[in-house]
């Protein structure tokens, strides 16, 4: 292991030092949880996490924050669900700004021609191009939906 973190990360770690400092309880508790899962991988795996693990990390927790909100209102826990708006609104800060409908659509055309995919069956090609480019500046599960539809 090397001691240089990622920008991001170590971005992320200066932000939980300023929520300390402000006694922003909610906040910290959200940074907590993004530096903790950080620290699992990196000692699960012994590796250090750059800036593209960082943003598929985050990513997944936004993930998984939507299906519990979805779970939480399902159940009537309008408490529980805006716990996880909180956070999912303290991750969205530390990733890049998200592409515009008109850009993904640019990407999925473009993804499609550099594959040369021709039908649904080509599906994965396309999705393993645009993954990289998406990380943590879009659903990829919506752009999914996109590329679906612009094969069949």
């Amino acid at each position: 292991m090397t001691d240089k973190m990622s920008n991001l990360k170590a971005s992320i770690a200066a932000a939980m030092k300023d929520a300390m400092r402000a006694r922003a309880k909610e906040r910290l508790s959200a940074i907590r949880l993004m530096m903790a899962e950080f620290k699992r991988i990196e000692v699960d795996e012994r590796i250090e996490l750059d800036d593209a693990r960082v943003l598929a990390v985050l990513d997944k927790m936004l993930k998984q924050r939507r299906d519990s909100i979805n779970q939480y209102q399902a159940a009537g826990r309008e408490d529980l669900a805006d716990i996880e708006i909180a956070e999912i609104a303290v991750i969205e800060e530390f990733l890049p700004e998200a592409l515009t409908d008109d850009e993904i659509a640019g990407m999925v055309k473009a993804a499609i021609a550099e594959s040369g995919a021709e039908s649904v069956r080509d599906m994965g090609k396309v999705m393993s191009i645009l993954k990289p480019k998406l990380q943590g500046r879009a659903d990829v599960g919506s752009v999914s939906q996109i590329v679906k539809k612009t094969l069949s």
